[in-house]
Protein backbone atom coordinates (compact mmCIF):
# COMPACT_ATOMS: atom_id res chain seq x y z
CA UNK A 1 0.00 0.00 0.00
CA UNK A 2 1.22 3.71 -0.65
CA UNK A 3 2.05 5.50 2.65
CA UNK A 4 1.03 8.85 0.61
CA UNK A 5 -1.97 9.89 -0.60
CA UNK A 6 -1.80 11.05 -4.53
CA UNK A 7 -3.03 14.86 -3.19
CA UNK A 8 -0.09 14.47 -0.66
CA UNK A 9 2.44 13.30 -3.60
CA UNK A 10 1.34 16.21 -6.14
CA UNK A 11 1.77 18.68 -3.06
CA UNK A 12 5.79 17.11 -2.27
CA UNK A 13 6.13 17.80 -5.96
CA UNK A 14 5.08 21.26 -6.17
CA UNK A 15 6.91 22.10 -2.70
CA UNK A 16 10.04 20.89 -3.55
CA UNK A 17 9.97 21.04 -7.29
CA UNK A 18 12.54 17.61 -7.88
CA UNK A 19 11.88 14.18 -8.87
CA UNK A 20 15.09 12.64 -8.57
CA UNK A 21 15.63 9.25 -10.89
CA UNK A 22 17.21 6.43 -10.01
CA UNK A 23 18.15 2.47 -10.93
CA UNK A 24 20.56 -0.08 -10.24
CA UNK A 25 20.48 -3.33 -9.52
CA UNK A 26 22.42 -3.38 -6.42
CA UNK A 27 20.21 -3.10 -3.34
CA UNK A 28 22.98 -1.58 -0.97
CA UNK A 29 24.13 0.60 -2.95
CA UNK A 30 20.64 2.01 -3.90
CA UNK A 31 19.51 2.36 -0.15
CA UNK A 32 23.09 4.32 -0.21
CA UNK A 33 22.09 6.56 -3.12
CA UNK A 34 18.34 6.83 -1.54
CA UNK A 35 19.75 8.22 1.47
CA UNK A 36 22.31 10.47 0.46
CA UNK A 37 19.04 12.51 -1.81
CA UNK A 38 17.31 12.42 1.33
CA UNK A 39 20.04 14.03 3.35
CA UNK A 40 20.22 16.71 0.36
CA UNK A 41 16.52 17.53 1.04
CA UNK A 42 14.93 15.80 -1.23
CA UNK A 43 11.30 14.19 -0.54
CA UNK A 44 10.83 12.36 -3.45
CA UNK A 45 11.95 9.23 -5.65
CA UNK A 46 11.21 7.17 -8.50
CA UNK A 47 13.00 4.07 -9.11
CA UNK A 48 12.98 3.66 -13.17
CA UNK A 49 12.43 -0.07 -13.18
CA UNK A 50 14.52 -1.22 -16.15
CA UNK A 51 16.44 -4.14 -15.20
CA UNK A 52 15.66 -8.37 -14.35
CA UNK A 53 13.96 -8.59 -10.82
CA UNK A 54 13.43 -4.68 -10.37
CA UNK A 55 10.80 -5.13 -8.59
CA UNK A 56 12.57 -7.32 -5.93
CA UNK A 57 15.07 -4.13 -5.62
CA UNK A 58 12.11 -1.73 -5.31
CA UNK A 59 10.59 -3.43 -2.34
CA UNK A 60 13.71 -3.50 -0.76
CA UNK A 61 14.18 0.63 -1.60
CA UNK A 62 10.51 0.73 -0.40
CA UNK A 63 11.23 -1.14 3.12
CA UNK A 64 14.12 1.26 4.19
CA UNK A 65 12.30 4.36 3.12
CA UNK A 66 9.96 3.80 5.30
CA UNK A 67 11.74 2.34 8.31
CA UNK A 68 14.71 4.94 7.88
CA UNK A 69 13.73 7.99 5.99
CA UNK A 70 10.70 9.72 7.38
CA UNK A 71 8.35 11.73 4.80
CA UNK A 72 10.23 10.26 1.61
CA UNK A 73 7.80 9.37 -1.19
CA UNK A 74 9.28 6.45 -3.55
CA UNK A 75 7.34 5.88 -6.86
CA UNK A 76 8.51 3.84 -10.06
CA UNK A 77 8.94 4.70 -13.56
CA UNK A 78 9.18 3.22 -16.98
CA UNK A 79 6.50 1.36 -16.24
CA UNK A 80 4.67 -0.25 -19.52
CA UNK A 81 1.69 -1.88 -18.56
CA UNK A 82 -1.00 -2.38 -15.72
CA UNK A 83 0.10 -5.62 -14.45
CA UNK A 84 3.48 -3.91 -13.23
CA UNK A 85 1.94 -1.20 -12.28
CA UNK A 86 -0.19 -3.08 -9.76
CA UNK A 87 2.48 -5.55 -8.74
CA UNK A 88 4.58 -1.99 -7.90
CA UNK A 89 1.58 -0.59 -6.35
CA UNK A 90 1.18 -3.76 -3.97
CA UNK A 91 5.14 -3.30 -3.16
CA UNK A 92 4.14 0.29 -2.04
CA UNK A 93 5.06 2.61 -4.89
CA UNK A 94 3.62 5.97 -3.74
CA UNK A 95 3.36 7.17 -7.45
CA UNK A 96 3.42 5.89 -10.77
CA UNK A 97 5.73 6.82 -14.07
CA UNK A 98 5.21 5.58 -17.34
CA UNK A 99 6.66 6.64 -20.52
CA UNK A 100 3.66 6.74 -22.42
CA UNK A 101 0.02 7.55 -22.01
CA UNK A 102 -1.91 4.51 -21.39
CA UNK A 103 -5.70 4.38 -20.61
CA UNK A 104 -5.32 0.94 -18.37
CA UNK A 105 -2.50 2.02 -16.02
CA UNK A 106 -4.50 4.77 -15.68
CA UNK A 107 -7.50 2.95 -14.73
CA UNK A 108 -5.80 1.09 -12.22
CA UNK A 109 -3.89 3.66 -10.45
CA UNK A 110 -7.00 5.54 -10.34
CA UNK A 111 -8.75 2.43 -8.37
CA UNK A 112 -6.02 2.65 -5.72
CA UNK A 113 -5.98 6.78 -5.60
CA UNK A 114 -2.23 6.63 -6.66
CA UNK A 115 -1.07 9.03 -8.44
CA UNK A 116 0.21 8.49 -12.16
CA UNK A 117 1.94 10.29 -14.13
CA UNK A 118 2.16 9.49 -17.81
CA UNK A 119 4.63 10.62 -20.63
CA UNK A 120 2.68 12.66 -23.38
CA UNK A 121 3.81 14.37 -26.21
CA UNK A 122 1.08 16.35 -27.76
CA UNK A 123 -1.98 18.57 -26.10
CA UNK A 124 -4.75 15.39 -27.70
CA UNK A 125 -2.52 13.30 -25.18
CA UNK A 126 -2.12 15.87 -22.04
CA UNK A 127 -6.25 16.26 -22.50
CA UNK A 128 -6.85 12.51 -22.25
CA UNK A 129 -4.80 12.22 -19.51
CA UNK A 130 -6.36 14.77 -17.38
CA UNK A 131 -10.17 13.66 -18.54
CA UNK A 132 -8.84 10.13 -16.92
CA UNK A 133 -7.95 12.25 -13.53
CA UNK A 134 -4.09 12.81 -14.06
CA UNK A 135 -2.69 15.53 -11.92
CA UNK A 136 0.64 15.57 -13.83
CA UNK A 137 1.68 15.42 -16.72
CA UNK A 138 5.61 13.64 -17.71
CA UNK A 139 6.70 15.80 -20.63
CA UNK A 140 9.15 13.39 -22.22
CA UNK A 141 11.29 13.01 -23.56
CA UNK A 142 11.39 16.76 -22.70
CA UNK A 143 15.19 17.61 -24.68
CA UNK A 144 12.72 17.00 -27.65
CA UNK A 145 10.12 19.75 -26.93
CA UNK A 146 11.55 21.98 -24.71
CA UNK A 147 10.23 24.79 -22.20
CA UNK A 148 9.11 26.60 -24.98
CA UNK A 149 6.57 24.02 -25.46
CA UNK A 150 5.49 23.90 -22.22
CA UNK A 151 4.77 27.75 -22.19
CA UNK A 152 2.57 27.09 -25.33
CA UNK A 153 0.51 24.34 -23.25
CA UNK A 154 0.05 26.39 -20.38
CA UNK A 155 -1.04 29.51 -21.63
CA UNK A 156 -4.34 28.30 -22.91
CA UNK A 157 -4.20 25.42 -20.26
CA UNK A 158 -3.16 26.74 -16.98
CA UNK A 159 -4.37 24.06 -14.86
CA UNK A 160 -1.88 21.80 -16.82
CA UNK A 161 1.10 20.24 -14.72
CA UNK A 162 4.11 19.27 -16.10
CA UNK A 163 7.01 17.29 -15.23
CA UNK A 164 9.81 17.35 -18.30
CA UNK A 165 12.61 14.62 -17.87
CA UNK A 166 15.18 14.12 -20.42
CA UNK A 167 16.39 18.05 -21.59
CA UNK A 168 17.25 18.59 -17.72
CA UNK A 169 20.34 19.20 -15.87
CA UNK A 170 21.30 20.99 -12.94
CA UNK A 171 22.89 24.20 -14.61
CA UNK A 172 20.55 27.24 -13.14
CA UNK A 173 19.75 28.57 -16.75
CA UNK A 174 18.66 25.25 -17.82
CA UNK A 175 16.64 25.06 -14.35
CA UNK A 176 15.40 28.58 -14.91
CA UNK A 177 14.25 28.23 -18.37
CA UNK A 178 11.83 25.55 -17.41
CA UNK A 179 10.22 26.71 -14.17
CA UNK A 180 9.81 30.19 -15.74
CA UNK A 181 8.28 28.77 -18.56
CA UNK A 182 5.66 27.15 -16.13
CA UNK A 183 6.68 23.30 -15.18
CA UNK A 184 5.52 22.14 -12.09
CA UNK A 185 8.87 19.95 -11.11
CA UNK A 186 11.70 18.50 -12.84
CA UNK A 187 12.40 15.24 -13.00
CA UNK A 188 16.39 14.66 -12.77
CA UNK A 189 18.63 11.19 -13.79
CA UNK A 190 21.52 10.77 -14.76
CA UNK A 191 22.50 14.85 -14.67
CA UNK A 192 21.73 14.53 -10.96
CA UNK A 193 22.88 10.95 -10.11
CA UNK A 194 25.65 10.27 -12.46
CA UNK A 195 27.56 6.95 -13.47
CA UNK A 196 30.48 8.74 -11.96
CA UNK A 197 28.96 9.15 -8.15
CA UNK A 198 27.67 5.58 -8.57
CA UNK A 199 30.89 4.13 -9.68
CA UNK A 200 32.94 6.33 -6.84
CA UNK A 201 30.16 5.97 -4.46
CA UNK A 202 30.71 10.14 -3.94
CA UNK A 203 27.30 10.36 -1.97
CA UNK A 204 28.71 13.18 -0.02
CA UNK A 205 29.05 14.88 -3.56
CA UNK A 206 25.47 13.29 -4.64
CA UNK A 207 24.37 15.13 -1.26
CA UNK A 208 25.49 18.39 -2.09
CA UNK A 209 24.18 18.16 -5.58
CA UNK A 210 20.78 17.63 -4.93
CA UNK A 211 20.89 20.84 -2.48
CA UNK A 212 22.39 23.04 -4.70
CA UNK A 213 19.80 22.06 -7.12
CA UNK A 214 16.97 22.62 -4.48
CA UNK A 215 18.33 25.71 -3.62
CA UNK A 216 18.45 26.72 -7.04
CA UNK A 217 15.06 25.98 -8.04
CA UNK A 218 14.24 28.12 -5.01
CA UNK A 219 15.73 30.77 -6.07
CA UNK A 220 13.95 30.49 -9.75
CA UNK A 221 10.80 29.93 -8.29
CA UNK A 222 11.29 33.49 -5.66
CA UNK A 223 13.90 35.83 -7.29
CA UNK A 224 12.91 38.44 -4.68
CA UNK A 225 13.23 36.60 -1.52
Amino acid sequence: MAKFSRIEVIDLMETTGLVPLFYHPDTALGKKVLAACYRGGARLLEFTARGDFAHEVFGELRKFAAAELPGLAMGVGSVTDAPAASLYMQLGADFVVTPSFREDIARICNRRKVLWSPGCGTLTEINQAEELGCELIKLFPGSVYGPEFVKAVRGPQPWTRIMPTGGVSTDAANLASWFSAGVTCVGMGSGLISSQVLKQQDFNTLEQTVAGVLDTIRSVRNPGA
